[in-house]
């Protein structure tokens, strides 16, 4: 009774509520993506259970206190891709998106679906071949193997019957499932760098939230570029990439953003040239002077290497994709002066609320006894602060706002981790007051883990989307559910979810009523601007309770998982 009870423990079950409440929404017309999620949901759950008895994992040197997370890292996205096509589902029938819309997010929901299965059979090699588990794994060992490989025919022969029913061609099936074999193995072996070069910083669902969403993200890109330079690379019956709805927007967030990830393997490169042409072999005496020349020397390539990166490589392949008339820089400067009086005006709201908390929450991160936990949900509260007013009135400068904030972030914690002059060491000191268990020195997440998850549903939401609460998702969950929920367990909570964690039925239960009413206020006003609303309150009411219970169960990083969780029931 035991083992079933460990079996069926919290986080899982509201993983399968949430995977069954998406597919009971789908139309007939998904079937086989339907089918492949119901495989990829089995094959998580299984490899989970599996890493659950055996040592073989611990060479990953996953987040300390954090449980696997195998299962809800495998289906949270290939879920939100999947909510996404049944909203596009809707819309097709409308005749308010085409069927090519339709299309490019099919092959993003195959893309992300393939590379986390991907990484489900990886796990399950590297668990099959451990000498460690050999007792406890290896005893049914062929049984496993057996229905490993029977998932595996099954999930193929689903993929293959998802793209012949779109075309008889040959060409169009193997081009396309090639495709997704690439993305598969390149989420595999980016996992692995990952987990080898941030230890202790995430566990393996989270590690695999972000490769599958970096794959996709990265694939996206390469596609783009593929298809512009008209490399036969993809069948063009598929129309991947659909240019003539794609924004400017989307275009300048999506190179800067991957430019400044690519932006260490460029920075190292320039950094062994000029440690090769430069003499670092001082005199004794001059051992000082010589690290310190050093030291400002590595900062001024790093400097140099980001403006690069900023000023012309990425432009240039910002212009090769889109057509910008002026510098994608300018650009973005125009953009907010084509409405000064609400955009400049909106910046400078936000600086105002940024260097307000940013002081007071520091001084009081210094001076007083409050908790950690609770001094990081009032940058929680900042968040619905500055992202609320501008969702509801400058949305698209919003889609910007969070690309830039995000980019800012990046630089920021490149110059913390390599320690760069002359910022380096405050940029270390501000930081580590809010860190928690969840951060390490190597890499702190935690603002990174914010940001997204308030600016991922809002990005997921462009172009056509029904749900008026959709691109709220993160902002609710986080700014508001989660703060709440935290604040009032913390404070009244007594009633426990288990006799291990920490989360209260109080907490919980605040957050969710916390939601409810602000949508209940949100909803009025949306329809005030003229927005047709049509979300269900029973299908609302469904959404917050998922979520909030995942809140209360889930070991992982609810920052990350709970706003696309809160997302893709929204869109349904």
């Amino acid at each position: 009774m035991a083992g079933v009870a460990q079996l069926c423990n919290g986080e899982r079950a509201v993983v399968f509520l949430f995977v069954s409440r998406v597919l009971f929404s789908a139309p007939l017309s998904l079937f086989f993506e339907n089918a492949a999620l119901v495989l990829l949901t089995v094959s998580g759950l299984v490899v989970e259970i599996s890493a659950e008895s055996s040592t073989a994992l611990d060479r990953f040197k996953t987040r300390p206190g954090a449980s696997s997370g195998i299962l809800l890292g495998t289906v949270t996205l290939p879920t939100v891709m999947l909510s996404r096509l049944i909203q596009l589902s809707r819309a097709l029938l409308t005749q308010d998106a085409g069927p090519e819309k339709l299309a490019y997010k099919n092959m993003q929901y195959w893309t992300v679906s393939v590379s986390c299965f991907g990484v489900l059979i990886f796990i399950f090699l590297v668990l099959k071949h451990s000498r460690n588990s050999a007792s406890s794994f290896h005893v049914g060992s062929s049984r496993a193997s057996r229905y490993s490989l029977l998932h595996t025919v099954l999930y193929v022969l689903t993929c293959y019957l998802s793209f012949a029913t779109k075309s008889d061609s040959g060409w169009f099936i193997t081009n396309n499932l090639l495709w997704l074999l690439n993305h598969g193995l390149a989420t595999v072996f980016l996992i692995q760098h990952i987990l080898h070069m941030f230890p202790s910083c995430a566990s393996l669902g989270e590690a695999l939230l972000v490769t599958s969403g970096l794959v996709l993200y990265f694939g996206d890109m390469l596609g783009q570029t593929l298809l512009k330079i008209n490399v036969f690379f993809l069948p063009s019956k598929l129309n991947f990439i659909s240019y003539g709805t794609r924004s400017e927007i989307a275009t300048v967030i999506q190179g800067f953003i991957l430019g400044l990830l690519i932006l260490p393997v460029f920075y190292k490169s320039l950094l062994q040239i000029w440690i090769y042409f430069v003499n670092l072999n001082k005199p004794e005496k001059q051992a000082a002077a010589g690290w310190t020349y050093r030291r400002i020397g590595s900062s001024a390539v790093f400097y140099a290497s980001l403006l690069v990166m900023l000023m012309v490589l990425v432009p240039a392949w910002m212009y090769f994709i889109q057509d910008f008339h002026v510098h994608p820089l300018l650009w973005v400067f125009s953009f907010v002066f084509t409405d000064p009086l609400k955009r400049l005006a909106l910046c400078i709201y936000w600086i105002f609320v940024i260097c307000a908390s940013v002081l007071r929450f520091y001084k009081i991160s210094k001076h007083s006894k409050i908790e950690r936990i609770l001094l990081r949900k009032y940058y929680h509260l900042v968040a619905v602060l500055m992202f609320l007013p501008a969702l509801l009135f400058q949305p698209f400068f919003l889609d910007l706002a969070f690309g830039a904030a995000l980019a800012v972030f990046l630089v920021l914690e490149m110059i913390r981790v390599w320690k760069i002059w002359p910022l380096g060491h405050l940029v270390h000191q501000f930081m580590t007051a809010f860190t928690d268990h969840r951060d390490s020195e190597i890499l702190i997440i935690s603002h990174f883990s914010l940001l997204l998850g308030c600016a991922l549903p809002k990005w997921m939401s462009s172009g056509f989307n029904d749900r008026p609460l959709a691109p709220f998702a993160g902002i609710l969950s986080l700014g508001i559910g989660d703060t709440m929920a935290s604040m009032v367990g913390h404070k009244y909570g007594v009633l426990r979810w288990s006799k291990t964690g920490k989360k209260t039925i109080e907490g919980t239960a605040a957050g969710i009523t916390s939601v409810l009413a602000a949508c209940s206020v949100l909803l009025p006003l949306l329809a005030s601007t003229g927005y047709i609303l049509s979300q269900h309150w029973l299908s609302l009411l469904l959404a917050v309770t998922v979520s909030g219970l995942l809140e209360a169960y889930t070991a992982q990083l609810d920052n990350a998982f709970i706003p696309l969780v809160f997302y893709s029931l929204l869109c349904l």
